[in-house]
């Protein structure tokens, strides 16, 4: 049922080498079944709920790059075992380039054994997350295209609650709860239905607590769906035709990262919603560090698809990531004229209404004044005198004045012009307050 996997002392060392191989416990996933049995982890209410016999059918798009035997077929094995057989098409895996053997013949052969039918499609060269789905995508016939990571494992009810939101509306993007499968002992662990996807000044998604107004809409019923302003990317369900009218992915993006808050930001903003549905609970090996490598850098590669995301889709709030991130303004992002007019064809909201209505809770404030540094003060209550700035040169620590180096970051104030605080005399005569956002911590300082 999802138990943890305990290595013997003697087998330490060799399960140490093997977890270099692709970052999970390699020895620890080869002794679980493929099959194996999962806990019930769904909300009571989630269990009693019945859905229509007429769901819109799915393909599963799953993208593999030198991934363990195990963990890809216990994915597989989940998706056919726990899915309604009406339901499910097909399952379409996509090679992105994987140089181990085992996954070439070798799973050409096990494919075929299997009561659901499997599509493997080759890139011919190592393209990446989002191109290999793109080429996945491409090649499915089921009415929802649903996109899984290649080590996950499908729970007890997983794929009705998907299907049935979106037959509710076809613009309605939806995610399981992703829950949580150990690196370490594969221990399946549930994942919390209080949680939701948000994004910090750097643009990395990160998850935050469900807010009130959410639970309020709701009206307390944890089983609706939560309206999440981004996604984690790896797994959600969304309508094959809708998919291709939002313009599916950046084909500009490269390898992987940033692309789940480009779509997140042209769902909401272009007509579309995204949301988690509680009622669904997907595992996934969360792993500590990559094990593979991006051709250019981890951060080239990021910080270009990130930069085209701002370009297309923050408007004027994109200045917050660029004065954050200022190493972001020397990557070559390409053209981005296309998506662009994607955009205007799709009549899309601006960033400004996105925060406004979907992301109130956002660290980017919707009005300001200012972004820069904030320079010491004169006897004429000038914010300016010589290269000095207040500096927070530690997490929590305290405020003080130091030699400007013109690096942002810890020197880096947000000035809101919406927000007042009692007067100060020890500073100034004056109602101004800034906000210090570092490591996504908020310090007030009353001037």
């Amino acid at each position: 049922m999802g138990k943890a996997v305990n290595i013997a002392k003697d087998d330490q060392e060799k399960m140490k080498e093997l977890f270099k191989i692709n970052q999970f416990n390699l020895m620890a996933s080869d002794m679980i079944a493929l099959n194996r049995s999962l806990p019930d982890v769904r909300l009571d209410g989630c269990k009693t709920k019945v859905y229509a016999d007429d769901l819109p059918t799915t393909s599963i798009v799953i993208v593999f790059h030198n991934e363990a035997w195990s963990t890809l077929l216990r994915t597989v094995h989940s998706v056919i075992s726990r899915s309604p057989r009406n339901l499910l098409v097909e399952i379409v895996l996509v090679d992105d380039a994987s140089e181990r053997d085992f996954l070439k013949k070798k799973l050409e052969g096990y494919v075929r054994t299997l009561e659901v039918p499997v599509k493997i499609l080759r890139m011919e060269q190592r393209s990446g997350l989002i191109r290999a789905r793109l080429r996945g995508a491409a090649a499915t016939t089921g009415q929802v295209i649903t996109f899984l990571d290649a080590h996950c494992e499908c729970t007890e009810g997983w794929l009705e609650p998907l299907l049935a939101r979106i037959k509710e509306d076809r613009t309605a993007v939806v995610c399981p709860i992703i829950d949580v499968i150990s690196d370490e002992t594969f221990e399946y662990m549930a994942g919390s239905d209080m949680t939701y996807g948000g994004f910090n000044w750097k643009l990395n998604f990160r998850w935050y607590p469900v807010p009130q107004r959410e639970m309020d809409r709701r009206k307390g019923d944890r089983t609706l769906p939560v309206r999440t302003p981004t996604m984690a990317g790896g797994l959600f369900s969304i309508d094959k035709m809708y998919f291709e009218e939002i313009g599916s992915y950046d084909p500009g993006m490269d390898i992987w990262g940033g692309e789940n808050l480009e779509m997140s930001f042209r769902i909401w903003q272009c007509g579309g919603s995204l949301e988690i549905v509680t009622c669904s609970h997907v595992g996934h090996v969360f792993r500590k560090a990559t094990p593979y490598s991006f051709p250019g850098g981890t951060g080239q590669v990021i910080n270009k698809n990130n930069r085209r995301l701002a370009e297309v889709w923050m408007d004027e709030f994109k200045d917050f990531f660029y004065i954050i991130s200022p190493g972001v303004m020397r990557v070559d992002y390409g053209d981005v004229s296309s998506r662009k007019a994607l955009r205007e064809a799709l009549k899309c909201k601006p960033f400004a209404w996105y925060l406004e209505n979907i992301y109130p809770d956002s660290q980017i404030p919707r009005r300001y004044y200012s972004l820069g540094e904030v320079f010491s003060y004169t006897a004429d209550k000038e914010i300016r005198t010589d290269d000095l700035c207040l500096d927070v040169s530690r997490l929590n620590g305290p405020v003080v004045m130091l030699k400007c180096h013109h690096m942002k970051g810890n020197q880096m104030f947000e000035y809101d012009a919406e927000v007042s605080s009692n007067t100060n005399q020890e500073f100034l005569e004056t109602f101004l307050s800034f906000s210090l956002f570092r490591n996504d911590k908020n310090v007030k300082i009353t001037l």
